[in-house]
């Protein structure tokens, strides 16, 4: 939808694993960011895209799938899978984790969602992933899932973007398409606040 309305625009897809992607967007190597960990930088602007629940991911057999509640300290003896990101930009370390203290046995990482899942699914371990991102898996019975804590650990992603370019007629149509698109196509989101 984005290019027939703007067809000069060039888009070019980074995954934020092999460099730091705000520091990236501050140095002008890329124009946008997707994230769901804004920054207090004044040079950087956020527009909320979504709200996603986060969710545990657990093989069939997994204990853990009879618990009425996932509680941090369910991590202390569980391998968990995760991107190849810092913690700090892992809802499950920096909301959920972290607060309480608890460390998982071992951390694993994989950088597709398809590899964390297969290795849940094999019972190497378990992973927090955005519900959304997990609903093709979870669909297909290939893994169970679990909300986190009373309410569920809840997040918005943001398109970030330098504050200079907020006013940028392609961006705001960009951030638009980003939103709409989303809200969509995707399951088990929400409207942002």
């Amino acid at each position: 939808h984005y290019r027939d309305d703007w067809p000069d625009i060039e888009m070019d897809l980074s995954l934020g694993f092999s460099f730091e992607p705000l520091p990236a967007l501050l140095n002008g190597d890329i124009d946008l960011v997707i994230t769901s960990d804004p920054d207090t930088n004044p040079a950087i602007a956020y527009f909320p895209l979504f709200k996603y629940q986060s969710l545990l991911l657990v093989d069939k057999q997994n204990p853990l799938l009879g618990k009425a509640e996932i509680e941090p300290t369910d991590f202390a003896e569980q391998t968990l899978i995760t991107y190849p990101v810092e913690r700090n930009r892992l809802d499950v370390f920096s909301r959920y984790l972290a607060p309480a203290r608890v460390e998982p046995e071992t951390i694993r990482t994989a950088e597709l969602t398809s590899m964390i899942v297969q290795l849940v699914a094999n019972h190497r371990g378990i992973a927090v992933l955005p519900a959304w991102a997990a609903s093709k898996y979870l669909d297909e019975g290939t893994i169970n899932a679990k909300p986190l804590g009373k309410e569920g650990l809840w997040s918005t992603l943001y398109a970030a973007i330098r504050e200079e370019q907020q006013d940028e007629e392609f961006m705001k149509a960009f951030i638009d398409c980003a939103r709409t698109t989303s809200i969509q196509t995707l399951d088990n989101i929400n409207q942002p606040d």
